[in-house]
Order: C-alpha cells, then sequence, then structure tokens
C-alpha cells in the first residue's frame, strides 16, 4: 500500500512539475515574442522617422529656392581669385580666372592688369596677347 501512495504522489509530483515546466516555457515564449515585436517596432518607427525626416528636408528644400544673381557669382569668383593672388602672385590660373571673371563682368580695364603679368610670365602665348591686345580695345 505504501508502494501505492508512493506511485501515486510520484505522478502528482510529477504532473506538478510538468505544469510548472509547461507553465515556465510559455512564459518564455510570451517573453521572446514580445521582445521581437519590440525590437521589430522600433526598427520600423526608426526607419520611418528617418525616412521621413529625409523627405520633408527635401520637400524644405524645394519651397526655398536660393536665387542668386549672376553679379554676385561672378563678384565672388573675382574675390576668391584675388585672395589666391594675394597668396601667389604669378599663379596662371588665379591670373586667367581673373582676367576671364574680369571681362564677363564687363571690366576690361580691370581684366588688362592681370593679362599683362600673363604675357610676362608666358611670351609665347598667342591667347594672352589676343585678349590684352581685345581688352585695350586694340
Amino acid at each position: 500500500m505504501e508502494s501505492i501512495q508512493k506511485k501515486s504522489s510520484d505522478s502528482v509530483v510529477r504532473k506538478g512539475d510538468s505544469l510548472r515546466d509547461s507553465y515556465a516555457s510559455r512564459i518564455k515564449q510570451i517573453f521572446a515574442f514580445l521582445s521581437m515585436a519590440g525590437f521589430a517596432g522600433s526598427t520600423i518607427f526608426g526607419m520611418v522617422s528617418l525616412f521621413s525626416s529625409g523627405l520633408s528636408s527635401q520637400h524644405q528644400q524645394k519651397q526655398t529656392p536660393v536665387v542668386v544673381s549672376q553679379e554676385s557669382l561672378l563678384a565672388a569668383k573675382e574675390r576668391g581669385y584675388m585672395g589666391g593672388l594675394q597668396r601667389e602672385p604669378q599663379n596662371v590660373t588665379a591670373l586667367e580666372g581673373l582676367a576671364n571673371v574680369r571681362l564677363e563682368m564687363g571690366n576690361r580695364v580691370g581684366a588688362i592688369e592681370p593679362l599683362e603679368k600673363l604675357v610676362k610670365l608666358h611670351p609665347g602665348r598667342v591667347d594672352y596677347k589676343e585678349l590684352l591686345a581685345q581688352a585695350k580695345g586694340k
């Protein structure tokens, strides 16, 4: 009789253990599901906010176009070439750029100085001589 009671109590304990294991396993599954759902949700939220902020910044840029006049662009180029010539007075690229910008601005008198320097630096260049003659009005 004692062995029957022991067997029945063992089976109750086993059933209780299996119920607890089943309950713990179910809780782990629920926790894993909630963790994955939270991760997926935060990832999707981050991606949506990233793309929406990118689209809104592009939209804002289209709404406020920057209007810059040709004269201001040429004046900025002229200042840039002048700054380059202050550092390197015989820089051929800066001299050419300054002469071209001044000619585009209609400042023929201002283009004479850099063109004269170019002719002195490269006396064999015919194009410099022709531009200088045009600037002087010859």
